[in-house]
């Protein structure tokens, strides 16, 4: 009850009016360094401020952002037209200076995004508005990885010592972590981490806003009730993530509305494949059970999707057996989406047949405040793993602690999720499942796994042009990753925001809260 009186006052503080947007969700944004922390929350709340050459409509359409127009002038090579007149918060005009500046620093080794900026060749300035790339091979979705890449002033990092993108899995302090200097249209007007978030409109902003949003203060609130309660009460305008469970009450409740649709994102469990011992474990013969497919089955076909689906995420999710964010990175074909049968008595067979007939111990690292229901997911996997004699210790934490973990892939076993606006396979099958490599390629594989023959199939598929052999590419890469279960699907989300009835909000499949699109009406 404290808490909660101490957001009602915070609020009531910031000056409420009917052009302030007060928003929550669990947890919150992890630093103002765009290229940092590749997270949907920081990256959401840093799309308000910096922009991108290419911007995305209510559908996920590529349209023009920064770059009023492109063109494609040869098989590796792109022009892109700046806007004229664009300026940076502070003032400084946008050049091609910046854009080059902006790709190179997205390449950087402490980049989360350098796989996209590696994706899109090599940058170089034509004039002050012009700048061509010049790729080395094709890229099928070079669009889609231009779309990936934040826009900075070349200047401000110089001036700030920020010239490459804040290490944030070691804890280091820049500049850019408080502090930020986009084109976009809100500004940041201060920063305090886990506590508030404040932007202001930019008036001087190149586009047209279609809504009437002045202000935006975002306050993470982690508990579920207290968000609810917050939304319920007036004190916040929008909740991002009320729990499944709230949702019901919530449509039946005066003065707030449930606004949901499917999220492109990939809910899945993954698995230290690469060491002869698991970090965080007990296991006979000091082995490591996950390097047995036999294993990673049971484990799979141990889980009953259903009861998560029906009881846990009160029917929003979409179970899938797929290994992709979006269905159509699968071609909507059902041999590639079709789970593996929840059968006990199958995996339980073949745990005997691996050896594992008596089980072992596993730490399953877990976010708490990331994914719809994330530790409650793993307090149920954990209780039908246990079938298996499987003994699994849950090991929850915040995602300011999470993701740095996984990131030094320090972890036997993970949830995990992966999603976005890129519906193309692409955008999963070069970060988490070719081997870990150089220029970002396999950087989220936090599992280590190597799979030849899909890394082979995957390769390949980033550079085919012709589309009819690169589906075919991509079917069997996808199809040797789900033979050998190098991850464990699980779901993807089906996300709905809560908000009072005088806000208009577009519900975009990326789960993305556009605020130059939000109105709040009187």
């Amino acid at each position: 009850m404290k808490r909660w009186l101490g957001w009602a006052l915070l609020a009531a503080a910031c000056g409420v009016s009917a052009q302030t947007l007060r928003w929550t969700s669990q947890g919150d944004p992890q630093t103002m360094d765009p290229d940092s922390q590749n997270e949907s929350l920081t990256n959401m709340v840093n799309g308000q401020i910096y922009e991108r050459l290419t911007s995305r409509d209510a559908k996920l359409a590529i349209v023009p952002g920064l770059a009023a127009s492109w063109t494609q002038t040869g098989p590796l090579t792109w022009r892109f037209k700046l806007r004229p007149g664009v300026k940076f918060h502070d003032g400084t005009p946008l050049t091609a200076d910046d854009v080059v500046f902006s790709v190179q620093r997205a390449k950087e080794p402490t980049s989360q995004i350098a796989v996209w900026a590696n994706a899109v060749g090599t940058p170089k300035k034509v004039d002050d508005l012009t700048v061509d790339f010049q790729l080395s091979t094709f890229n099928p979705i070079f669009l889609q990885h231009i779309d990936q890449l934040w826009i900075m002033s070349r200047k401000w990092c110089e001036t700030h010592k920020v010239t490459r993108p804040l290490d944030f899995k070691n804890k280091e302090e820049a500049y850019t972590a408080l502090n930020a200097n986009g084109t976009g249209p809100y500004m940041l007007a201060s920063r305090q981490p886990g506590i508030k978030t404040v932007l202001k409109r930019n008036p001087n902003w190149w586009n047209k806003f279609e809504g009437n949003v002045q202000e935006v203060v975002y306050m993470p609130i982690a508990t579920d009730a207290t968000r609810l309660a917050a939304l319920v009460s007036g004190e916040v305008d929008f909740v991002l993530d009320p729990a499944p469970r709230d949702v019901a009450r919530l449509r039946n409740t005066a003065g707030v509305k449930v606004i949901e649709g499917p999220e492109n994102r990939l809910v899945f469990i993954g698995m230290d494949q690469s060491r002869d011992k698991l970090l965080y474990g007990k296991v006979p013969g000091d082995r490591n059970p996950f390097k047995d497919v036999r294993v990673r089955r049971a484990l799979y076909q141990a889980i009953d999707i259903e009861a998560i689906r029906a009881k846990l995420m009160n029917g929003l999710s979409v179970p899938t057996g797929a290994l992709t964010p979006s269905a159509n990175a699968s071609f909507d074909d059902p041999a590639l989406q079709t789970r593996l049968p929840h059968d006990l008595a199958a995996a339980r067979k073949l745990m005997q047949e691996a050896g594992f007939a008596d089980g072992f111990e596993v730490t399953l690292d877990c976010p708490n405040n990331r994914y719809i229901n994330d530790e409650e997911i793993c307090t149920a996997l954990a209780s039908m793993w246990a079938q298996l004699k499987v003994k699994v210790k849950v090991n929850a934490m915040p995602r300011v602690l999470y993701f740095p973990k996984l990131e030094k892939y320090d972890t036997s076993l993970y949830l995990y999720g992966w999603g976005g606006s890129v519906t193309d396979a692409e955008s999963i099958l070069t970060p988490l499942y070719r081997s870990r490599g150089d220029k970002g390629v396999g950087n989220y594989n936090f599992g280590g796994f190597r799979n030849d023959k899909a890394d082979a199939l995957a390769a390949q598929s980033s550079v085919e042009p012709d589309p009819k052999k690169r589906e075919q590419l991509v079917r069997g890469a996808l199809a040797e990753l789900r033979e050998q279960v190098n991850i464990i699907p699980l779901h993807r989300q089906v996300v709905p925001w809560g908000a009072r009835a005088s806000v208009i909000a577009v519900h975009r499949p990326d789960n993305w809260l556009e605020l130059a699109w939000v109105k709040i009406n009187p």
